[in-house]
């Protein structure tokens, strides 16, 4: 689906775009027809180039694919047909004394690689050949009016290949090709999108409106484009508004982040910036490496191939058998492969120099042995440079967590480089920023509470009153596999690599209560495993979403001791007690964030939202077990009504499932299904592991267990930091009161009113430098220009930008209007409501009923 929206908004910017029903005369219906019929053949040959090329799906290999079809139907399409004039359009930039550069101009206004376009317009024009039996010629052998202006050289020109019956004998054999490779297969059709009726382009209508309509979109909704299963790198990160300065936004005339132009900026970012770089470590990073008790420079390189030709192997993408190309998709297959290994190889040297020399700085030492001889930090670093490659080209098949259960590693260790692997790359592009933003928010929340993560062996070492639990469950990860078995997993073979000179080193001895990774692959070689220390985060490491917690952080190296050692900070505790306690500080983070989000979809005071944060605080410390093998927003809802009970507040928890509806986070199976372990009435009382919906799940094991927290929070007691620190539990921390988050979503002022307010980043304060600028801006706290409060900036505005619009647009009769709002709405939409909760009447235990509604499914 994105891809056809690239491909047809590029088709009209390129090509005249003409009404068949409202064609009056015949040669203009003629030429409208020409047009879509040229718009299908460019469609269906991208279709028959993915099938003949790429064997798998990706966003950046498509879209220079896509590219190419553009610059075959430039070349191609009768000189009046186009949108433009080739010397004259600024859509081609890139010209010399021979004329327009055509592919250089397409890779500048699209973002792709000029190497890889033109590989990929061979492989155009070998299918031509090949399927339409068209005969090549050199464009510079042709005498045509297309490629005036046009550097020839290099190019392939076809005769007649758009021409008359020429044109539908080559769609007639391209529809017939697309259906010999897609049959039986179960596919979506793709054909549906340029379908003659009612499709996104359409032959009843060429209009650009009726391009974004289409009677055959049924069909779609029982599919999903693969680019639609990848979380968009161009979403933000979501979080709840607070009072910072404000501005006033009406409707912007930017153009739209897609997929395909967020994919293809961050792939550039790879080639302009990753790709230029060597292929081994640099002379730097080889000091590093060898000022370690012994040179570990081998081991570095051996490990590197090993686990990205593993993540990176050919055949870990599948394969697409069509006869009589399999050799040429093997081939594009494996170019692939190695060129993306490639890049995350030099990625994963490049961060890990980076982050050498901070620590060396920091420790005013050149020997790290501790850090680089430990395998798992090594892993997860690769995991994180595989993910951003991957992310890039939006490889369908080897989505998140794929890259975890290759490299053997579980989500609790991959949350701990994160933040680090973000902080020592600066040129890092935003879009792979909240990327990685939007992992370790998935890793928070759920997957590194599930079953066999690493989490686990470092709780029963900072938590042993939660050991027995965790071993009745079975939570604890199994060992991590050696490269070894990862190597022979995948028929990778021993030529070419270093040899491993001493495996011994690298296995730290396992008496201090290893934490290990789950061995989710190589099943059959369990005799043959790495045992490593685990390492902890950096005592004061702060979540990559909140960019919150800005203390001093540990020397990264002093993390990797054994969960039983000392820690560094000099508190008195093991580097167990410090990672759980960094860990838990994220999680406390995100359940903020979550909090106060939904909080203000109920419509609930500061005070509610205070509460709520107060009981996860002691849900978290003392009552640790609820969270596991279950998700964060199962707890969040559930205290949600607990609190809502206590408070004597009339909220359903209907109400409340509804509104997490709305939430960006939100899946269904949240609420309908969640993880008990209980006695069984059908196995003779004997425990047994099933999934509830939320109700019941609130009746028979959160209220139970919940209950005592509960009742402290009745209003009729005072809740204050000395009281909660009072009833905590041994050894648990000081509860912290609800903490100061970034705002970054906009917010509606009220129901009434079309009036949002969002952030003013400084980013932007710095661009708006002119007066003529600002004054478009209405900002809490500052005034523009002499106007006296924001809602006369808003009035200021509408004049503004109404006589703008009258003075240079007469045509426009409708004239623009805010709905103004009142100072003292917008100030106390922006402020923290104190509102009181409930009466001081309520009794101070209160009475729980069991819930009975149930939750929609």
């Amino acid at each position: 689906m994105d891809l056809s929206r690239f491909y047809n908004k590029a088709y009209k910017e390129f090509f005249l775009l003409k009404d068949v029903s409202n064609a009056q005369q015949t040669e203009d219906s003629r030429s409208a027809q020409y047009v879509s019929d040229c718009y299908r053949f460019g469609w269906l040959l991208f279709l028959a180039l993915r099938i003949h090329s790429v064997s798998h799906f990706n966003l950046v290999t498509c879209t220079n694919g896509l590219v190419s079809i553009l610059a075959i139907l430039v070349l191609h399409m009768p000189k009046h047909f186009r949108n433009f004039t080739i010397q004259d359009s600024v859509c081609f930039v890139k010209r010399s004394d021979k004329g327009v550069n055509l592919l250089a101009s397409l890779c500048d206004k699209y973002h792709t690689s000029e190497d890889e376009l033109r590989r990929m317009v061979e492989k155009t024009n070998e299918l031509i050949t090949d399927i339409l039996k068209k005969q090549p010629c050199p464009a510079s052998e042709c005498k045509t009016e297309n490629l005036d202006h046009i550097n020839t050289d290099g190019l392939t020109y076809f005769e007649d290949l758009l021409e008359g019956k020429s044109l539908q004998s080559s769609l007639l054999m391209l529809e017939q090709y697309y259906d010999d490779a897609v049959n039986n297969k179960c596919e979506l059709d793709e054909r549906m999108f340029v379908n003659d009726k009612g499709s996104l382009l359409g032959t009843e209508n060429l209009s650009g409106g009726a391009m974004g309509s289409c009677s055959m979109r049924w069909k779609f909704d029982a599919f999903a484009s693969p680019a639609r299963t990848m979380t968009s790198l161009s979403t933000p990160p979501h979080s709840p508004t607070s009072p910072l300065s404000v501005n006033y936004i009406s409707s912007s005339k930017l153009a739209p982040v897609t997929p395909v132009s967020t994919a293809m900026t961050t792939a550039k970012w790879l080639r302009d910036v990753i790709s230029p770089l060597p292929p081994k470590p640099s002379a730097e990073l080889e000091r590093f490496l060898s000022s370690c008790h012994r040179d570990v420079t081998n081991e570095i390189t051996r490990r590197a191939n090993v686990i990205l030709e593993a993540v990176f192997s050919s055949n870990s993408f599948g394969e697409r058998c069509v006869s009589g190309s399999i050799q040429s998709v093997d081939v594009i297959d494996r170019t692939w492969a190695k060129e993306r290994k490639m890049e995350a190889l030099k990625l994963y040297y490049r961060i890990l120099e980076a982050i050498c020399r901070a620590e060396s700085q920091l420790l005013k030492t050149n020997n790290l042995s501790s850090l680089l001889s430990n395998e798992r930090f090594h892993r997860c670093m690769l995991a994180c440079s595989s993910e951003l490659v991957l992310a890039t080209h939006r490889t369908v098949v080897m989505m998140f967590p794929a890259v975890l259960e290759v490299t053997g590693l579980t989500a609790f260790d991959l949350s701990k480089v994160i933040e680090t692997f973000v902080r020592h790359e600066e040129t890092l592009p935003r879009e792979l920023k909240r990327h990685l933003n939007s992992l370790e928010e998935r890793l928070l929340e759920s997957m590194a509470w599930e079953k066999g993560s690493s989490l686990y062996n470092s709780l029963i070492i900072a938590r042993p009153d939660l050991a027995a639990e965790i071993n009745r469950l079975g939570l604890l990860a199994e060992p991590m596999p050696s490269l070894d078995a990862i190597a022979v997993h995948h028929n990778i073979p021993y030529g070419g690599l270093p040899p491993l000179s001493s495996q011994k080193f690298d296995a730290l001895p396992d008496q201090n209560g290893d934490a290990r990774s789950p061995k989710r692959i190589c099943g059959e070689y369990r005799s043959v495993l790495v045992e490593h220390s685990s390492f902890s985060s950096p005592g004061k490491e702060r979540l990559l979403t909140f960019n919150c917690l800005r203390s001093k952080l540990a020397p990264l190296q002093s993390t990797f001791a054994s969960p039983s050692q000392p820690s560094p900070t000099g508190e008195g505790e093991t580097c167990a007690e410090t990672g759980i306690k960094v860990f838990y500080s994220k999680i406390l983070k995100l359940a903020a964030i979550r909090i106060r989000s939904l909080s203000e979809r109920l419509q609930l005071s500061q005070q509610f939202s205070e509460c709520m944060y107060c009981l996860i605080q002691r849900i978290l410390y003392q009552r640790t077990a609820l969270f596991f093998n279950r998700h964060i927003d199962q707890l969040i809802l559930c205290s949600f009504y607990g609190v809502a009970k206590v408070l004597q507040l009339g909220l359903t928890f209907k109400n409340i499932v509804n509104n997490y509806r709305k939430q960006p986070q939100c899946k269904p199976q949240v609420f309908q299904s969640i993880f008990v372990n209980w006695p069984s009435a059908n196995h003779n009382g004997r425990m047994v592991q099933e999934h509830v919906d939320i109700i019941t799940f609130y009746n028979e094991i959160f209220i139970p267990t919940v209950k005592p927290l509960l009742v402290e929070l009745a209003p009729a007691r005072d809740v204050t930091e000395d009281k909660n620190n009072a009833n905590a539990g041994p050894g648990s921390p000081k509860l912290s009161s609800f903490p100061n988050l970034p705002d970054m979503s906009p917010k509606k002022v009220s129901a009434t009113h079309n009036v949002y307010v969002s952030p003013l980043r400084q980013s932007k304060m710095d661009a708006l430098l002119s007066p003529s600028s600002r004054s478009y801006y209405a900002c809490i706290g500052e005034s523009t220009h002499a106007y006296r409060s924001p809602s006369s900036d808003l009035a200021a505005i509408n004049d503004r930008l109404n006589s703008y619009v009258s003075g240079s647009c007469r045509r426009i009769n409708s004239r623009l209007n805010f709905d103004l709002v009142s100072d003292s709405m917008v100030g106390g939409a922006l402020g923290h409501p104190n509102g009181t909760l409930a009466s001081s009447a309520a009794p101070a235990t209160p009475n729980f009923p069991v819930k009975r509604e149930q939750p929609d499914s």
